[in-house]
């Protein structure tokens, strides 16, 4: 299937499972055309193509540390010309509100919110200029099912999926597209180490670790791969009627009946 991305420059910020998928997935190449240089992009330059992709897209990579105070600017002055923007970078502590300290909830909230706004305040402005651009928000569930074990990442995914609701409204008025997407649990090497902990704790054996996914839906949490074909989806033209939409991919969990 065509997803008329021919030509397009994508800035994919992060440098976790789910954003490599994300920008393999953008660029048209399989996973593992993008394992031998050890991350998404190549090392050389500002600007680095998705290996085994030739001329057909470039694609940019911002990692987190890039993305902290001030960093929005050095992003953008680095990658000046991107179509495409997904904001994908950040990890919001989980625990409650006596759990979460001041400077733990800043400093997640520094990275992933203020830095999902500020980089969609530099780069709305130049795809304004331009009358054309798409700026995904990769957000979380959590901002949908609100669990006061969660509530800074609660609150921060709720406010960004405003955020990105109020600013999809008003976007097509210039020519640009502003849409998120919420996966609930998701397959990455995070979620399994923290699932052998579980199962050492619940069975004696860390070994059985996929035995904690029995309840979520399907018997799995979602992999990386699906997550991205949506956001690839929306960030094509294939899509080109949606703004200030949320998708969300937890296989129904937010849903669920207690």
């Amino acid at each position: 299937m065509d997803l008329k991305l021919s030509g397009r420059t994508a800035l994919v910020t992060g440098k976790l499972e789910g954003d490599r998928a994300c920008g393999c997935a953008m660029a048209g190449a399989r996973r593992r055309a993008c394992e031998p240089c050890g991350s998404l992009w190549r090392p050389p330059g500002k600007r680095g193509r998705c290996a085994g992709q030739g001329d057909r897209r470039q694609c940019a990579h911002a990692g987190r540390g890039s993305l902290r105070r001030g960093g929005a600017q050095r992003v953008a002055a680095a990658f000046p010309d991107v179509d495409i923007l997904i904001n994908n970078a950040g990890a919001i502590p989980g625990g409650s509100i006596d759990d979460v300290d001041e400077p733990a909830w800043r400093v997640g909230w520094d990275l992933k919110v203020f830095g999902y706004i500020g980089l969609t305040r530099l780069y709305l402005q130049k795809m304004k200029a331009r009358r054309r651009g798409v700026i995904v928000n990769i957000i979380g569930a959590g901002g949908e099912r609100l669990d006061f074990g969660y509530i800074a990442g609660a609150a921060g995914n709720a406010g960004l999926m405003a955020f990105t609701r109020a600013i999809g409204g008003a976007s097509p008025e210039f020519g640009v597209r502003v849409v998120g997407v919420n996966p609930g649990p998701v397959q990455t090497d995070r979620i399994k180490t923290l699932s052998r902990k579980r199962a050492a704790t619940l069975y004696g054996d860390e070994n059985r670790w996929r035995e904690t996914f029995a309840k979520m839906p399907f018997g799995r949490p979602a992999t990386t791969d699906e997550i991205a074909a949506m956001v690839v989806f929306l960030a094509s033209d294939l899509s080109a009627y949606t703004s200030g939409t949320i998708v969300t991919i937890d296989g129904g969990l937010t849903y669920r009946s207690q």
